[in-house]
């Protein structure tokens, strides 16, 4: 009976893995099959359509993961080198008659900040010098929202929706009470009146030195965003701002009063007036139209002359690389979105063996992370730099060991809403012992040296041991202090004021001397061209690249198609999704948390603007 049993269990198991398997292969057949076929066909563009910017598709710095027809990595995710070029090439389009922007920007994504949305805006702006209506219409709206389409030439909101634009506010979580209530210990070496990444697990609120520099960050980019926005609105400053304070969340019939928008309209409406002005009037069809993702990808062409007539024969005269440093700095190899010290710094030195690329531009996203990591690959960048122009384009992050890597760079370029700076560096000591007592749970040791158990998790440091952190932090800050000074060509005691972990807008940090030129990711290839005397005859190349198609099979073998399923599921909506994504967010980056040393150059942990 045993064996009989035996041989059924396996029976079974062989037939599951057998219908597994041809489940898998059937699924990818389709795959393929959808994929080819799309490549094939396209998306069709009619004469007088318009390209629709659908605001809830996550925009990142870096090329998607994948993508197999219409099954992509990355929740459909656009980059925004892609979004850019595809609006500048809308414009040049004989058969586009305009543009139009609906939805909601996604949370939490790096690409979605104001440095990412200003470049958008800019590109919105060819469409509009080109003489074609920018629609835009709103329901409710967020700042960023508002950001965005304050650039269209038509702008229209729901008679029952609202402009919740009440100015900028940054509200950190603090951790001090709750790791008290615990029985969590945590002991603290830093270098930096303002590097405050500490101050979550260590207070209850902002320290006084803390919230200075993020009310002055905040001033500065929110007089940035209206400054931007009174230009296509045609209203000053001081009104957008008198009508932000009298009314915090801005009813549509007050939105056009004050001029924020130009109509209170219902949707349909706007529908029917855009079929009507793509020959479409009474017609069941929808007005002509064409996605922003299958016009970049129809017109990649167009686009990239859009761009600055960028030659892809083969007689260019070389390459020009755009490397993407986007998300945490992690030691090692990193996961997706982490930038992993030893992964990205091989991708470098391949950089700097390949004779074909003749300048490399760093797009940097990040807030930072390991200290070790940041020197690896500061490391590469210094040795690039030696063979090869190396051009760093800040996007919203790039700060502490997003700047520690930035440094070096011939050029740096950033937006003025770039947050950046933060120049300081810190340790952080847990240790749990009272909370293991509560539970009745002890710890002893043996050891050979003084500072053998030094990081140990089971006892507080003694004052020798915390002396040991301290020297080793004010150690890694000097040379980070040394080594700006030495690539910025600034006097080291001035670095010292412009550092002691304060973050600055882009435009301080200009200011200051940390960034040389106003200037998106199009400016700074341009200028890397100009460096390489290149002019205009180069092609382009990014890293990370999109995987190849067999590739991307093999992701899916690898990953599963379950995991990738569960990837595409939307988060929760509401109070509850707003709760879970930031104690996610927080707790991902203690996640990436893993320098050997236990020393960080990063941004506050929960530094986010809305």
């Amino acid at each position: 009976m045993k064996a009989f049993l035996n041989s059924l269990m396996g029976s079974l198991a062989a037939l599951f893995i057998f219908a597994s398997a041809c489940l898998l292969t059937g699924i990818l057949v389709m795959v393929v099959i959808a994929a080819g076929s799309s490549e094939r066909s396209g998306p069709k563009i009619e004469k007088g359509a318009y390209v629709v910017l659908d605001l809830g598709t996550p925009i990142s710095d870096a090329p998607p993961t994948f993508d197999l027809g219409g099954f992509r990595g990355r929740s459909e995710t656009m980059q925004i080198r892609q979004v850019v070029r595809a609006l500048r090439a809308a414009a040049k389009d004989e058969r586009i008659a305009g543009v139009y922007l609906s939805g909601d920007l996604s949370l939490g994504s790096l690409g979605g900040g104001y440095a990412s949305l200003r470049e958008v805006r800019l590109a919105l702006g060819a469409v509009r010098a080109a003489g074609k209506p920018v629609v835009a219409y709103l329901t409710q709206a967020t700042t960023k929202n508002y950001y965005l389409a304050s650039a269209a030439t038509e702008l229209a909101i729901d008679p029952y929706g609202m402009i919740l634009m009440p100015g900028l506010a940054s509200e950190p979580m603090f951790y001090a009470g709750a790791f008290e209530k615990y029985g969590v210990n945590v002991q603290v070496t830093r270098v930096g009146k303002y590097k405050s990444a500490v101050e979550p697990f260590t207070r209850r609120e902002m320290s006084p030195e803390n919230r200075e520099e993020i009310q002055k960050l905040l001033n500065d980019l929110w007089r940035t965003l209206l400054a931007d926005i009174s230009v296509e609105r045609k209203v000053s400053p001081s009104a957008l701002q008198a009508v932000v304070d009298a009314e915090g969340l801005i009813r549509p019939e007050v939105a056009k009063a004050r001029g924020l928008v130009d109509r209170v309209a219902y949707r349909d409406e706007i529908y029917d007036e855009l079929k009507a002005r793509t020959g479409r009037a009474g017609s069941k069809e929808p007005f002509k139209q064409v996605t922003l993702a299958d016009y970049a990808k129809a017109t990649k062409d167009i686009a990239d002359g859009a761009q600055g007539g960028v030659s892809f024969s083969s007689s260019h005269h070389g390459r020009i690389a755009v490397v993407y440093a986007e998300g945490e700095i992690v030691d090692g190899e990193g996961d997706d979105g982490e930038i992993g010290g030893s992964k990205f710094s091989r991708a470098l030195r391949k950089l700097r063996q390949d004779e074909e690329v003749k300048a490399v531009v760093l797009r940097v996203n990040s807030p930072g992370g390991s200290a070790s990591a940041s020197e690896v690959i500061q490391r590469e960048v210094r040795l690039l730099r030696k063979i090869k122009p190396v051009i760093v384009s800040m996007g919203n992050y790039a700060a502490s060991g997003g700047y520690w890597i930035s440094t070096y760079g011939d050029r740096i370029f950033a937006e003025p809403t770039t947050i950046t700076g933060s120049i300081g560096v810190f340790g952080l000591q847990f240790d749990v012992k009272r909370l293991a007592n509560d539970f009745g749970v002890t710890f002893d040791s043996v050891k050979t040296g003084r500072f053998a158990d030094a990081l140990t998790i089971s006892r507080p440091k003694t004052p020798e041991e915390l002396a040991v952190f301290q020297r080793m932090v004010d150690w890694i800050y000097g040379e980070f202090v040394g080594k700006v000074a030495e690539s910025r060509r600034l006097d080291r005691a001035r670095v010292e004021e412009i550092a002691q972990g304060r973050v600055w807008s882009g435009e301080e940090g200009k200011a200051v001397g940390l960034v040389d030129e106003i200037g998106g990711l199009d400016a700074a290839i341009e200028y890397a061209a100009r460096k390489a005397g290149l002019g205009r005859d180069y092609r382009l190349v990014e890293y990370p690249h999109q995987r190849e198609f067999l590739e991307a099979i093999q992701e899916l073998l690898d990953k599963g198609l379950p995991e990738l399923a569960r990837s595409r599921v939307g988060e929760e909506a509401g109070l509850v999704g707003e709760v879970t994504r930031r104690f996610k967010a927080e707790l991902s980056v203690l996640k990436s948390m893993n320098d050997p040393q236990g020393v960080y150059a990063r941004l506050p942990l929960n530094l986010s603007l809305r």
